[in-house]
């Protein structure tokens, strides 16, 4: 193999492609895709954000994009399955590192994220971003609000992030709530696949609970889905705990009872169409893994999300 094919994540002359590189050696970026802040040639950057401040239960999930971009690289030397083609043959897909934040000063994350994401979405570039738990959609989702109007939520869970509250928290649990409040999000094209935890209220927002979910064929709930929304703009964001436990153990607050993995998958697959304007997956906490198949199940995630944005694009390499 050529020396200059090593370490593609730094080395690549072009943004399309992908190579074949040993999955456990090299610079871990998300599927090998270059690391830049240069986003001028860029249609999609991955971004992660390394935050585990806001959670309920267990914490851990600063470490999630660190282990989504080494998972990643088990996936990233041929073209995803079964899609018939290679989106990084149409697409320009970059690795954009991290957000930078100050733990210490935790009043000021909020604003430093959406900050973040307003810089890559002001250049008219999608973020597909990597979690970090869940509170992180909130600031994206005010970010994205800003340049394409009120969104439709799609939202994969075991937990419905609507808990209210008298006085505004940071907290991974109740975001969703302001983030309806504040009219970032438009309830009624709005709908939450998975969920399987009590809350009285769904605000408005469509829920199809996760055994009706494992109930009904991935295509009816995509169909649903697609109904709801309309061609509203869509932000489509998703919890690894939407997946059962068995499938994804390493996250803050597992609830039996979830989706597998291949329905999750195949759901996804149906969702061809939307007017995706940005997307995110969360929650991956290492630290409770068991051979990183939570991590493994995060990265492929995320690759089908590029799948879902390159399927009507030509190919350009």
């Amino acid at each position: 193999m050529p020396l200059d094919t090593i370490d593609n994540a730094i080395t690549p002359g072009s943004l399309y492609g992908i190579s074949e590189e040993p999955a456990y050696s090299g610079v871990l970026s998300f599927m090998r895709r270059k690391y830049t802040k240069d986003l001028r040639e860029a249609d999609v950057a991955v971004s992660g954000v390394p935050l585990d401040l806001m959670v309920t239960d267990r914490p851990g999930t600063r470490f999630g994009p660190a282990a989504i971009r080494k998972a990643s690289a088990h996936l990233a030397w041929v073209p995803p399955w079964p899609w018939p083609f290679d989106p990084f043959e149409r697409l320009a897909v970059i690795d954009y590192g991290d957000c930078m934040f100050d733990p210490g000063k935790p009043e000021t994350i909020t604003e430093a994220i959406a900050d973040h994401a307003r810089q890559i979405v002001a250049a008219g570039v999608f973020m597909l971003t990597l979690g970090g738990d869940h509170y992180i959609t909130y600031p994206l989702l005010k970010a994205h609000a800003e340049k394409f109007g009120t969104l439709s939520l799609v939202h994969f869970d075991a937990h419905s992030d609507t808990w209210e509250e008298e006085e505004k928290r940071v907290d991974h649990g109740t975001m969703f709530y302001h983030a309806l409040k504040e009219g970032l999000v438009d309830p009624a094209a709005s709908i939450q696949i998975g969920i399987r935890t009590t809350n009285e209220s769904t605000h408005g927002v469509k829920i199809i609970h996760a055994p009706e979910v494992m109930n009904t064929s991935a295509e009816e709930t995509a169909q649903a889905i697609k109904q709801t929304v309309g061609n509203n703009p869509v932000y489509l964001t998703f919890d690894i705990d939407c997946l059962d436990p068995a499938y994804a153990p390493g996250t803050g607050t597992p609830v039996p009872g979830g989706l597998t993995s291949l329905k999750a998958l195949e759901i996804l697959r149906n969702l061809i169409g939307l007017n995706y304007v940005g997307m995110d997956v969360v929650e991956v906490s290492p630290a409770y893994d068991v051979s990183d198949i939570t991590a493994l199940a995060a990265a492929t995630i995320a690759t089908e999300m590029l799948c879902l944005l390159a399927v009507d694009r030509e190919p350009v390499v």
